[in-house]
């Protein structure tokens, strides 16, 4: 683990080791994540296991882009699965909002998800029977939040991304960089404090996700954003870069 790493991971009295690390919106302690040979967590009746994280500290800050880099198999989608509450770690806490969500329950973790995190994938996750504007919305609809405000919410996110005049389509008929910014729209519907964004340019060529990542450096002044990628471009809007391989940490560059 890196010196910068070791500076944010937790204290041994139990407490953060700095005031910023304690205010983190993210933050990963010592994070070790096994999984079984049949795909379930380690230490599972002597299975043999395959060691995704190990020992990873981090911290993520209002306002701050941090970058995750490595090759497929380093760990940067499961720490961002971790962050989301989509996995519980076989060691170490992972925070989001102060909150320790391996301590939470499965429905738990869902609702604060819900609230406070939007997610950006790589290959949008649209619904294709449905309207930009339903995709957007569609986070609304699981919240309970009425129709009329649910389009309203959704409408104003659309054009906020440069996509107002696209709104009834469909993303059969949308562009990759517009799908995308539909995705990114959809992540903010719910005005989270996290988004975790797992290679948000891989997809598209290099003109639109230039486009597209000037549009994450934006929403990110306020918001923690977590980004994983192999990207140089992608990587170069982040506040620092921390690289992965095989489940560690062996750069910081913050």
């Amino acid at each position: 683990m890196s010196n910068h790493a070791l500076q944010q991971a937790t204290a041994s009295d139990g407490q953060t080791s700095s005031d910023a690390d304690s205010t983190a919106a993210v933050r990963l302690a010592d994070v070790t994540h096994e999984y079984g040979a049949n795909g379930g967590r380690g230490h599972s009746g002597g299975d043999r296991t395959v060691t995704a994280l190990r020992d990873v500290s981090l911290a993520v800050q209002a306002g701050d882009i941090v970058g995750l880099e490595g090759p497929s198999g380093s760990g940067k989608s499961t720490i961002l699965h971790a962050v989301t509450g989509l996995l519980v770690p076989t060691d170490g806490a992972v925070e989001l909002l102060g909150t320790d969500l391996t301590a939470l329950s499965n429905r738990k973790r869902t609702r604060l998800r819900r609230r406070h995190v939007g997610i950006v994938f790589q290959r949008f996750h649209l619904l294709s029977s449905l309207s930009a504007r339903a995709n957007v919305a569609l986070p609304l609809v699981q919240a309970g939040i009425p129709r009329s405000k649910r389009r309203e919410r959704a409408e104003s996110l659309l054009e906020q991304v440069g996509l107002g005049d696209r709104i009834n389509h469909l993303p059969g008929e949308l562009s990759g960089g517009e799908r995308q910014r539909v995705a990114i729209a959809r992540a903010l519907v719910t005005d989270p404090d996290v988004i975790v964004a797992d290679e948000p340019t891989g997809e598209l060529d290099t003109a639109t996700g230039k486009e597209v990542l000037e549009l994450l450096t934006d929403i990110g002044r306020d918001r923690a954003v977590l980004v994983a990628s192999h990207d140089d471009a992608t990587l170069a809007v982040a506040d620092h870069v921390i690289g992965l391989r095989d489940g560690r940490v062996v750069t910081d560059g913050g």
